[in-house]
Protein backbone atom coordinates (compact mmCIF):
# COMPACT_ATOMS: atom_id res chain seq x y z
CA UNK A 1 0.00 0.00 0.00
CA UNK A 2 1.24 3.70 -0.37
CA UNK A 3 0.27 5.85 2.13
CA UNK A 4 -1.76 9.05 1.44
CA UNK A 5 -2.57 12.51 3.35
CA UNK A 6 -5.81 13.45 3.92
CA UNK A 7 -6.49 16.89 2.17
CA UNK A 8 -10.56 17.01 1.84
CA UNK A 9 -13.68 15.93 3.92
CA UNK A 10 -16.49 17.17 2.23
CA UNK A 11 -20.28 16.90 3.24
CA UNK A 12 -21.63 15.91 -0.32
CA UNK A 13 -25.37 15.59 0.51
CA UNK A 14 -27.68 12.48 0.03
CA UNK A 15 -26.79 9.70 -2.35
CA UNK A 16 -27.17 5.80 -2.70
CA UNK A 17 -24.85 3.75 -0.83
CA UNK A 18 -24.22 -0.15 -0.95
CA UNK A 19 -23.56 -2.13 1.73
CA UNK A 20 -21.34 -5.62 0.60
CA UNK A 21 -22.36 -8.08 2.51
CA UNK A 22 -20.11 -11.11 1.86
CA UNK A 23 -20.67 -15.10 2.50
CA UNK A 24 -17.44 -14.53 5.26
CA UNK A 25 -16.82 -12.72 7.81
CA UNK A 26 -13.64 -10.25 8.11
CA UNK A 27 -11.64 -9.87 10.55
CA UNK A 28 -9.58 -6.17 12.00
CA UNK A 29 -7.55 -4.91 9.64
CA UNK A 30 -9.59 -6.30 6.40
CA UNK A 31 -11.87 -4.76 4.12
CA UNK A 32 -12.42 -3.94 0.60
CA UNK A 33 -10.39 -1.41 -1.67
CA UNK A 34 -12.90 1.67 -3.01
CA UNK A 35 -12.41 4.93 -4.54
CA UNK A 36 -14.67 7.34 -7.20
CA UNK A 37 -11.14 6.38 -9.55
CA UNK A 38 -9.77 2.48 -10.17
CA UNK A 39 -6.27 4.20 -10.41
CA UNK A 40 -6.27 4.65 -6.30
CA UNK A 41 -8.24 2.76 -4.30
CA UNK A 42 -8.59 3.20 -0.66
CA UNK A 43 -9.10 0.81 2.11
CA UNK A 44 -12.46 0.59 3.91
CA UNK A 45 -12.83 -1.35 7.09
CA UNK A 46 -14.70 -4.33 7.73
CA UNK A 47 -18.19 -3.75 10.15
CA UNK A 48 -16.24 -5.65 12.71
CA UNK A 49 -15.38 -3.30 15.71
CA UNK A 50 -17.47 -2.53 18.32
CA UNK A 51 -18.52 1.52 17.99
CA UNK A 52 -20.39 2.29 21.47
CA UNK A 53 -23.89 3.20 21.08
CA UNK A 54 -24.21 1.95 17.96
CA UNK A 55 -25.15 -1.52 15.54
CA UNK A 56 -23.46 -4.43 17.09
CA UNK A 57 -20.41 -5.80 14.60
CA UNK A 58 -21.05 -7.17 11.36
CA UNK A 59 -17.82 -8.31 10.11
CA UNK A 60 -18.99 -9.51 7.17
CA UNK A 61 -20.24 -6.17 6.20
CA UNK A 62 -18.32 -3.63 4.56
CA UNK A 63 -20.17 -0.22 4.13
CA UNK A 64 -18.51 -0.07 0.71
CA UNK A 65 -20.29 3.59 -0.89
CA UNK A 66 -22.12 4.47 -3.89
CA UNK A 67 -23.09 3.10 -7.04
CA UNK A 68 -20.44 4.94 -9.12
CA UNK A 69 -17.25 3.76 -6.40
CA UNK A 70 -14.88 1.42 -8.12
CA UNK A 71 -14.18 -1.88 -6.51
CA UNK A 72 -11.15 -4.31 -6.61
CA UNK A 73 -12.50 -8.10 -7.60
CA UNK A 74 -10.82 -11.38 -8.19
CA UNK A 75 -8.10 -11.70 -11.20
CA UNK A 76 -7.13 -7.81 -10.58
CA UNK A 77 -10.23 -7.04 -12.02
CA UNK A 78 -11.95 -3.72 -11.11
CA UNK A 79 -15.67 -3.59 -11.06
CA UNK A 80 -18.68 -0.91 -10.09
CA UNK A 81 -20.19 -1.26 -6.27
CA UNK A 82 -23.70 -0.76 -8.44
CA UNK A 83 -23.15 -3.87 -10.14
CA UNK A 84 -22.15 -6.56 -7.89
CA UNK A 85 -24.97 -9.11 -7.05
CA UNK A 86 -25.18 -12.17 -4.64
CA UNK A 87 -22.36 -14.83 -6.47
CA UNK A 88 -19.77 -11.89 -7.33
CA UNK A 89 -16.65 -12.38 -6.45
CA UNK A 90 -14.66 -9.41 -4.76
CA UNK A 91 -11.02 -8.83 -3.53
CA UNK A 92 -10.46 -8.75 0.68
CA UNK A 93 -7.34 -6.94 1.86
CA UNK A 94 -5.65 -6.66 4.91
CA UNK A 95 -4.13 -3.52 6.22
CA UNK A 96 -0.56 -5.57 4.82
CA UNK A 97 -1.69 -5.90 1.70
CA UNK A 98 -2.28 -9.55 1.75
CA UNK A 99 -5.10 -10.46 -0.67
CA UNK A 100 -8.01 -13.11 -0.81
CA UNK A 101 -11.13 -13.72 -2.92
CA UNK A 102 -14.41 -14.20 -1.34
CA UNK A 103 -18.13 -14.23 -2.18
CA UNK A 104 -20.66 -11.46 -2.18
CA UNK A 105 -23.84 -13.12 -0.44
CA UNK A 106 -25.93 -9.86 -0.68
CA UNK A 107 -25.79 -6.35 -1.97
CA UNK A 108 -27.96 -3.11 0.38
CA UNK A 109 -28.69 0.04 -1.10
CA UNK A 110 -30.10 2.77 1.09
CA UNK A 111 -30.10 6.15 0.73
CA UNK A 112 -27.60 7.81 2.85
CA UNK A 113 -25.64 10.99 3.76
CA UNK A 114 -22.59 11.30 1.78
CA UNK A 115 -18.85 12.34 2.83
CA UNK A 116 -15.96 12.58 0.12
CA UNK A 117 -12.31 12.30 1.28
CA UNK A 118 -9.62 13.09 -0.58
CA UNK A 119 -5.97 11.80 0.18
CA UNK A 120 -2.59 12.68 -1.62
CA UNK A 121 0.45 10.73 -2.29
CA UNK A 122 4.27 11.31 -1.07
CA UNK A 123 4.62 12.59 -5.09
CA UNK A 124 1.63 14.64 -5.52
CA UNK A 125 -1.51 12.67 -6.89
CA UNK A 126 -5.04 12.89 -5.19
CA UNK A 127 -7.16 10.30 -4.99
CA UNK A 128 -11.16 9.94 -3.64
CA UNK A 129 -13.92 8.27 -2.29
CA UNK A 130 -17.19 8.60 -1.73
CA UNK A 131 -18.66 7.14 1.80
CA UNK A 132 -21.45 7.45 4.00
CA UNK A 133 -21.37 9.71 7.15
CA UNK A 134 -21.66 7.22 9.96
CA UNK A 135 -19.55 5.98 13.06
CA UNK A 136 -19.47 2.41 11.49
CA UNK A 137 -17.80 3.53 8.44
CA UNK A 138 -13.98 3.38 8.47
CA UNK A 139 -10.74 3.85 6.48
CA UNK A 140 -7.65 2.31 7.50
CA UNK A 141 -4.39 3.86 7.93
CA UNK A 142 -0.99 3.40 9.49
CA UNK A 143 -0.67 3.65 13.09
CA UNK A 144 2.62 4.94 15.24
CA UNK A 145 3.23 1.43 16.25
CA UNK A 146 3.89 0.12 12.75
CA UNK A 147 0.42 -1.65 12.79
CA UNK A 148 -2.56 0.01 11.07
CA UNK A 149 -5.79 2.07 12.95
CA UNK A 150 -9.05 2.75 11.81
CA UNK A 151 -10.67 5.61 11.29
CA UNK A 152 -14.22 6.48 11.09
CA UNK A 153 -15.49 8.87 8.67
CA UNK A 154 -17.09 10.61 10.98
CA UNK A 155 -13.97 11.77 12.92
CA UNK A 156 -11.11 11.44 10.00
CA UNK A 157 -9.35 15.22 9.50
CA UNK A 158 -7.10 16.64 7.21
CA UNK A 159 -3.69 15.62 7.92
CA UNK A 160 -4.72 12.08 8.69
CA UNK A 161 -2.73 9.05 7.04
CA UNK A 162 -4.77 6.82 5.04
CA UNK A 163 -3.83 2.79 3.12
CA UNK A 164 -4.15 3.69 -1.07
CA UNK A 165 -3.63 1.26 -3.30
CA UNK A 166 -2.24 2.69 -6.85
CA UNK A 167 -2.39 1.01 -10.11
CA UNK A 168 -0.09 2.31 -12.97
CA UNK A 169 -3.09 2.57 -15.56
CA UNK A 170 -4.92 5.46 -16.02
CA UNK A 171 -8.46 4.26 -16.56
CA UNK A 172 -10.19 0.33 -17.37
CA UNK A 173 -13.27 -0.11 -19.05
CA UNK A 174 -15.02 -3.41 -18.42
CA UNK A 175 -13.23 -4.23 -15.68
CA UNK A 176 -9.49 -4.39 -17.75
CA UNK A 177 -6.36 -1.93 -17.89
CA UNK A 178 -6.79 0.40 -20.85
CA UNK A 179 -4.61 3.79 -21.92
CA UNK A 180 -6.94 6.29 -21.27
CA UNK A 181 -7.62 9.56 -19.76
CA UNK A 182 -10.15 10.27 -17.13
CA UNK A 183 -10.83 13.60 -14.98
Amino acid sequence: FTRGVVTEVVQCGMGDRICVDLAENMVAGEGMLVGSFSRGLFLVHCECEETEGYITPRAFRVNAGPPHSYVEQQDDRMGYLGELKSGSQVAVYDWSGACRGAVVGRIKLERRPLVRLSAETGDGVVYSVMLQVAETVKVVGPAADGGFRTMSVTEIQKGDEVFLLEHGEAARHTGIAIDETIK
